[in-house]
């Protein structure tokens, strides 16, 4: 790959994969990979699902790509498979084509309707990739609480019942990533979530959920805010509604709308039919195999499974398909990393820890086969995990 330029931090190690099928990626060498990172957490559906593919080849027989002036009533139906799925009774959306996208003009909105107030984050969110959201100097707070260990999903400890008077009386908007903190699958406790939204609502202002990386099934819910028991005025999507596809849809309720009244954002790749169609498939076929129940259920039994390999020196995080495997240690995490590789399974690499986030089609067997090869890279390192409810 002497002609790419290699900027996203990430090691590349199989440079040359020719093919693939549902959890399964082959090389040149005809070697076979089980995908457990779902690309970059996008292949919702597995690689080259048919279903999406065969949605793919007919709507580009007819039309990819629309202007401003002209669109197709594709996007419109996959406008109202969003809403259904979000609840947003009423909403209206926007399609994009990255996750970063779908966050920004969700905050550009919130913006024009808190003016110059601060945005509330939890410390560690990932927003995205654009300087906006990445640079949180002037106009942000990070709320500091990953060191609790007693808040619960129905109290505050006395270490965040301070820090929650120390937040800026200017706060009128909190970007909530409900899970994923940075790719560390960290979930914060219900009661300190509910609190720091009453204290925005409090403000007059606006609830914006990050759900990039949380939404469409990889928590066991179509949503990670659906956890928590909250109703966010916008919602940002991306990743795995398209599939591996290019698209993101930014959600909007419709008291929103009726306040946005001037608002103006626009782009070339803005309500693509074709984008919309992908969505629109992902959802139909989420809904038809029952993955949500299913990503529960799976995720219930795949985390005993990764508790069972025994206790030690390594912390199990995780809910739904959507889990991590802290070893408090680079060196280790990368020898671990290597080995799986070596062997035909790829995980996210994240320094102390790896991330795994499979399809939602993964099967029980196909997750057991991982787990039997992991069991004996940890044994040959002598190590074992530490369990953790």
């Amino acid at each position: 790959m002497e002609h790419i330029f290699e900027c996203s931090g990430h090691k590349l190690k199989i440079p040359n994969i020719v093919n693939s099928e549902g959890i399964y990626l082959f090389d040149a060498d005809g070697k076979r990979y089980m995908d457990l990172e779902s690309g970059v957490w996008c292949t919702s559906l597995g690689h080259k699902n048919d279903r999406v593919n065969s949605a793919i080849k007919k709507q580009i027989e007819s039309i990819i790509h629309s202007g401003f002036c002209y669109t197709s009533q594709v996007v419109d139906s996959a406008a109202k498979s969003i809403l259904s799925i979000t609840d947003f009774k009423d909403g209206k959306c926007v399609f994009l084509s990255s996750g970063s996208e779908a966050v920004e003009i969700l905050r550009q909105a919130a913006k024009q309707l808190t003016k110059e107030a601060k945005s509330l984050v939890l410390q560690g969110a990932e927003l995205g990739a654009y300087d906006s959201l990445t640079n949180r100097k002037n106009g942000w707070y990070s709320f500091e609480w990953e060191n609790c260990q007693e808040c619960t999903d129905s109290h505050i400890c006395d270490l965040h019942k301070v820090e929650l008077q120390n937040i800026p009386e200017d706060i009128t908007e909190f970007i909530f990533e409900p899970g994923s903190n940075g790719g560390f699958v960290r979930f914060p406790p219900k009661a300190l979530i509910q609190e720091l939204i009453q204290i925005v609502r409090d403000n007059g202002g606006k609830i914006i959920v990050n759900e990039v990386t949380t939404g469409i099934g990889r928590t066991g819910k179509w949503f990670g805010y659906q956890h928590y028991g909250l109703k966010p005025d916008m919602i940002a999507i991306g990743k795995g509604i398209g599939n591996g596809y290019p698209v993101s849809v930014a959600v909007f309720s419709k008291h929103i709308i009726e306040e946005l009244s001037s608002f103006r954002y626009s782009q070339s790749h803005q309500n693509d039919p074709l984008g919309a169609a992908v969505a629109s498939e992902v959802i139909q076929t989420i809904k038809n195999d029952d993955l949500i129940n299913d990503a529960e259920r799976k995720g219930n039994i795949f985390f005993s499974q990764l508790k069972s390999l025994g206790n030690g020196t390594i912390e199990i995080r995780g809910k739904g398909l959507m889990f991590a495997i802290d070893f408090m240690n680079e060196e280790i995490a990368e020898k671990v990393y290597n080995d799986l590789i070596e062997s035909g399974f790829i995980v996210c690499n994240r320094g102390t820890f790896l991330r795994i986030d499979p399809p939602l089609t993964i099967s029980e067997d196909e997750f057991t086969q991982f787990i039997g090869k992991l069991a004996s890279i940890l044994g040959a390192l002598g190590h074992s995990c530490h369990k953790v409810e």
